[in-house]
């Protein structure tokens, strides 16, 4: 199918051609080249609250947020001034800093779940020590993980994993060996029975389960809360510890993540993107017990020298603070809520083949008609219908995230009157797309 091109891309276009001689693909992460949409990826030099304008001085109204950790929108004001009042006394010293304790105090005092935290500087590595303390905690090394659930790039995990792979047409990565592959077991979403089963033969060699309490990185994979009280108990039963992968759900469905939202409380919890306030930023927290097994107190070694700097520290005690906000969350909720029903009323009222899942400020483009909970659900074929919408929203100021199976994001920054503009908009591609 041949994309008409509105609005002028061509800066972006010399900018991606120049970036292929520097990096693989011309990009630094690779749902980011645009292979699954239209045209040469957008190359952004600025933002402000709820949009941000290209090279090409091209206005979006932003739904990707940074892939998540913008919940309060672009170069917010608070936050910015902590970063530049941190940046002016020096940017990283490696040692402990006031910031980092802020920091860790507010989160604990406000997460009943979770005693202890060390910071890190990504949600992969937040995953990849959360594993090594699961597996130095039990002795064991298996891992038990989700068809369709992504927990970054760490090799054990990267099997039938996220967006990225999907986007990509595998299920793996080349350079994963095959005995750490075969560490790890794979099962589908919300197979009680075979989980049971697994557990039953398995459970003497299995570290954890590892889960996305939310999946939303293969899609918005809403799961029943009975499935994650399922994993509870069973993770009791089994003897194996419980982790929640709440990389995107950590204080985007409220303050207390998916573990709050469900009252689930898993054994050891991972933490990325809003926590930084758009810094890198990621970590991991659990009982004083569990988290007492890290060097130096404990045999289980990790470290960072950028790990807790004091400017992303800043930038996350200032974005965790204006979360706290009361209300913050319930007026995110509602405002997700009312933009998705407004597209789904608007694609039954046509008989497109969408609905929108949405839970606290995810959302998601969901193509036919059916509750989808597993990856296996997903038609790829469908993807033909998001590429042309995506080209769509382009041309009218409208930036999903380049993949049909990646979610949306609203942050604190878009008004009611955005997500008119953005329901409006959405419709309009829907017409083209179906028509």
């Amino acid at each position: 199918m041949k994309f008409e091109q509105r609005i002028p891309r061509q800066t972006s276009a010399v900018l991606f051609d120049e970036a292929q001689g520097y990096f693989p693909g011309g990009v630094n992460s690779p749902v980011r080249a645009f292979r699954s949409v239209s045209g040469p990826p957008l190359f952004i030099k600025e933002g402000k609250g709820s949009r941000m304008r290209d090279e090409d001085d091209n206005e979006f109204l932003d739904f990707c947020c940074s892939w998540g950790p913008l919940i309060h929108g672009h170069a917010n004001e608070y936050i910015e001034n902590k970063v530049i009042e941190t940046v002016r006394k020096g940017t990283s010293f490696g040692t402990p800093n006031r910031l980092g304790n802020q920091l860790g105090k507010l989160i604990l005092d406000h997460h009943p779940y979770v005693e202890r935290i060390r910071f890190v500087s990504s949600g992969t590595e937040a995953v990849m020590s959360a594993l090594r303390l699961a597996r130095g905690v039990t002795g064991r090394n298996k891992i038990l993980k989700f068809d369709g659930c992504y927990h970054g790039h760490v090799d054990s995990l990267l099997v039938k994993a996220g967006s990225g792979l999907a986007t990509f047409g595998t299920s793996s990565s080349a350079g994963v060996p095959e005995n750490v592959a075969a560490d790890t077991i794979i099962l589908p979403l919300n197979d009680r029975d075979l989980l049971e089963e697994t557990l039953a033969k398995h459970a003497h060699e299995i570290a954890c389960i590892i889960v996305e309490p939310i999946p939303a990185n293969n899609g918005l994979l809403i799961q029943d809360p009975s499935w994650l009280e399922c994993l509870r108990i069973k993770a009791w039963k089994h003897n194996v510890l419980l982790i929640f992968d709440e990389v995107i759900s950590g204080f985007r469905v409220g303050f207390t993540g998916a573990a709050g939202y469900y009252n689930v409380k898993p054994d050891i919890i991972t933490f990325g993107k809003v926590i930084g306030g758009g810094f890198p930023v990621g970590a991991y927290a659990a009982s004083a017990e569990i988290m007492d097994n890290i060097a130096p107190v404990g045999p289980v070694y990790q470290a960072g020298t950028l790990s807790a700097n004091p400017v992303a520290m800043a930038a996350g005690l200032a974005a965790l603070e204006l979360c706290l906000t009361p209300g913050f969350y319930e007026l995110q909720e509602q405002k997700t809520h009312a933009m998705a029903t407004a597209i789904e009323a608007y694609a039954k009222e046509k008989g497109y083949p969408l609905h929108v899942p949405h839970i606290g400020s995810i959302f998601w483009l969901a193509f036919g008609n059916e509750r989808i909970t597993r990856s296996d659900q997903i038609d790829a074929a469908n993807m033909e219908y998001f590429k042309v919408i995506h080209h769509e929203l382009l041309q009218t100021g409208v930036y999903l995230g380049p993949s049909g199976y990646e979610v949306g994001f609203v942050s604190g920054a878009h008004s009611i009157k955005d997500l008119e503009e953005a329901v409006s908009k959405i419709c309009a591609a829907m017409d083209v797309a179906f028509g």
